[in-house]
């Protein structure tokens, strides 16, 4: 299964899985995960995941925290 890894404001998320079937997972330095608290509706595509976080989060955005990026 695909894993797709971002950090989006600051937090990093991982997304596994393919369109209508999306896992999210907030997950830190030291390689622990937990399950996010939001859910990805089944029409966004792989390429639209960095985009589809960045919107959801955008209130999270600071000065020093404020680009969206996949970093795999």
């Amino acid at each position: 299964m695909k894993e797709f890894r971002f950090k989006i404001f600051g937090s990093f998320i991982a997304v596994s899985g393919q369109p209508g079937a999306w896992r999210a997972f907030y997950f830190g330095a030291e390689g622990k995960r937990r399950p996010a608290d939001f859910v990805i509706p089944g029409d966004v595509a792989a390429d639209g995941l960095c985009d589809y976080l960045a919107d959801l989060f955008h209130e999270d955005a600071t000065p020093r925290n404020n680009t969206a990026v996949q970093l795999s």
